[in-house]
């Protein structure tokens, strides 16, 4: 097995765009030749653009980009950027009048600490994706989706740290997988190897760590309510691994496994968790093997997304506290 950038994955591209001033941006994954796509929607408070097409009973089964923004709802019209650019490219499924992009996606909410009238849209999407089609070297951290989010809400904005955007990737053989995390969570990101925490709740006067599954448990005693709602964690998974549909599914149900590990806790209800899966049907693999490696690098994901965050508007990152 050895590590490799996701930008050397075969039959992908990705790309970011963001915006610096007003903390918010989007990210996409092209796959203009197609990918038999899945999803698997956890959190409790999603933002997504056509999952529904992808439920492994419905008839479309190949995908050909897909995008992780912010903005919010309003970051769901990142979608029509994606879909006139490959649109432009003559990328689609035929209908005999036309090709039409299929472009899933999902947002996660950035309005704050950014500015909130500024939001990704068309242009951003088409944007990132140019960005995507000429190889740019793939950057992480306070970058695309990443770039306006935050972890470790439960005692609200005061005492958030910077969330982040993650890519990791590796080879084994002639499988290759991997994935791309922009991580918003409502809790604390752990590191899975020492269990130690890298960003979450953090008292900046004392410079410690909040533990947000204790505090949970103080406010049923104390009949508080956690004052942050606008949470999630997105991503993609991206394999050549020959795949069907309903294995593809599979797989980005499986992948949530890694957000468990890592974010402590995952999946609440005011997060929109959402994990697509994307494979080009390449290489033939068992699928509880791959099931286990899907598993490591969605976490490893996540770790690097919080590892390469940089501070901004005076919020703390795992860069400026470790």
């Amino acid at each position: 097995m050895v590590e490799i950038r996701i930008e050397d994955m075969n039959g992908f591209h990705f790309g970011h765009a963001d915006d610096h001033e007003a903390l918010t941006g989007c990210t996409v994954i092209l796959c203009e030749k197609g990918a038999v796509g899945g999803v698997d929607v956890r959190g409790g408070a999603p933002g997504t653009r056509e999952t529904d097409l992808l439920a492994s009973e419905n008839t479309v089964d190949t995908v050909h980009g897909v995008f992780l923004s912010g903005g919010s709802a309003f970051g769901l019209e990142v979608g029509s950027g994606v879909m006139t650019f490959l649109e432009e490219r003559n990328v689609g499924v035929d209908v005999h009048v036309a090709k039409v992009p299929i472009v899933p996606g999902a947002i996660l909410f950035d309005l704050y600490p950014g500015d909130p009238s500024v939001r990704p849209g068309k242009e951003m999407g088409i944007q990132a994706c140019r960005y995507a089609i000429h190889n740019e070297p793939f950057e992480q951290g306070s970058v695309g989706a990443g770039m306006g989010t935050t972890v470790g809400k439960v005692l609200g904005p005061e005492y958030v740290m910077r969330g982040g955007l993650g890519s990791y990737a590796i080879r084994i053989g002639q499988l290759e997988v991997g994935a791309v995390i922009a991580v918003n969570a409502f809790g604390d990101i752990v590191d899975p190897d020492t269990g130690s925490v890298l960003a979450g709740a953090y008292d900046r006067e004392t410079q410690t760590f909040i533990s947000t599954h204790d505090q949970l448990k103080r406010n049923i005693l104390d009949g508080n309510s956690q004052p942050f709602s606008g949470n999630t964690t997105i991503g993609t998974i991206v394999t050549n691994a020959a795949l069907t549909k309903a294995q593809a599914n599979k797989i980005a149900s499986v992948g949530h496994n890694g957000f468990a590990k890592v974010i402590h806790p995952a999946h609440t209800p005011v997060d929109g968790d959402t994990l697509f899966a994307l494979s080009t049907n390449k290489v033939d693999v068992d699928l509880n093997a791959l099931a286990a490696v899907v598993v490591e690098v969605v976490e490893k994901a996540v770790v690097n997304a919080i590892k390469h965050a940089q501070p901004a508007r005076g919020i703390p990152s795992y860069q400026s506290i470790k």
